[in-house]
């Protein structure tokens, strides 16, 4: 390969490898990062341990094939080979791991969301059908009962289309930073003070005030849901215990806990993914739809901020984030 080549493809970020052969002649620096700087002089079946790659790079036309894993990870990579003239093959390898994770992301999302609609539905759907027999049309207690039933299942699924179109929305802007301030403790105050009546939400702050650079709608559905989420796994009727503490480096610390029954370790590190929940039967009950604490984590983000859970079985939860205080 010509020495103008070679120098090109040293500064590509695309691992690339030259074979004459069955052995790597030439391998560029991300190929060498990859696979490691021995490969060179190797045969190409030890540096690519993996028949499906071998099979098109020493095939009799080059060509290009999707593999799971090279001889250093379990990654998604594309092998592809051409075939140079004098005789070499030049290999590149794309790591697909990205465009496959969001794949499967995307298709676990649609499953779910059709999952958590259709379950509903199937109740409603089954409940009218029943209605119209005559028999139990003329019964005016089962006929209460049944309506209720559709009633609650079918703002069940408002809930849910909500939150589907609130995430979706939210993920539009995700990498738009905020333009406008938002005064944090007012706006705590302002929410804990939509909660009902019987509802202990104790407010705590160290300032008597809180700018961020943020969006106003998006914190208070952020402050809704740790709220919400608060109330309905915490004692009943609370109390919930808001912490506000901006901090000398810059930080403003806002804390939501709970004094429940708590949630076991194993679920901590999944509770922000779309429709995990840690108790089903109790967060339906609850009139959960398994996507608030995902929300909170985008709107959070979005803000440049960072978002925790932390939790002690018996003892209580605390829903905790991190947001940059506004320069004056």
């Amino acid at each position: 390969m010509a020495v103008t080549g070679i120098h090109l493809l040293d500064h590509m970020q695309t691992p690339s490898l030259v074979i004459e052969r069955g052995q790597v002649t030439f391998a560029n620096a991300a190929a060498k990062s990859l696979l490691g700087a021995h490969i060179v002089g190797q045969d190409v079946r030890i540096a690519i341990r993996n028949p499906d790659a071998i099979a098109v790079i020493l095939g009799d036309t080059g060509g290009s094939a999707r593999i799971d894993g090279l001889s250093v990870g379990g990654s998604f990579w594309e092998v592809d080979c051409h075939i140079l003239g004098s005789g070499e093959r030049l290999v590149s390898l794309y790591d697909l791991s990205v465009q496959v994770s969001t794949a499967r992301a995307h298709a676990d999302f649609v499953a779910n969301a059709s999952h958590e609609l259709r379950t509903p539905l199937a109740t409603v759907l089954g409940y009218v059908e029943t209605l119209t027999d005559p028999r139990a049309g003329g019964d005016e207690a089962t006929r209460n009962k049944f309506l209720a039933t559709i009633r609650h299942e079918a703002l069940r699924m408002q809930s849910l289309v909500e939150d589907l179109m609130s995430l979706s929305r939210i993920e539009a802007v995700k990498h738009e930073v905020p333009s406008g301030e938002v005064e944090m403790l007012t706006l705590i105050r302002e929410v804990a003070g939509e909660s009902r009546g019987d509802a202990q939400v104790v407010v705590n702050a160290n300032c008597e005030r809180a700018v961020i650079a943020g969006d106003k709608v998006q914190m208070a559905q952020v402050m809704r849901n740790l709220i919400d989420n608060a109330l309905k796994y915490g004692k009943p009727g609370g109390p919930v215990t808001i912490t506000l503490e901006a901090t000398d480096t810059g930080w403003l610390l806002i804390a939501v806990k709970d004094e429940g029954e708590g949630i076991a370790p194993e679920h901590l590190p999944r509770l922000t993914e779309r429709f995990y929940r840690a108790d089903t039967s109790r967060s339906r009950a609850a009139g959960g739809t398994g996507l608030g604490l995902s929300i909170v984590k985008h709107i959070v983000e979005r803000h440049r901020g960072r978002f925790d859970i932390t939790s002690r079985q018996g003892v209580g939860t605390t829903a905790s984030m991190m947001l940059p205080i506004a320069r004056s």
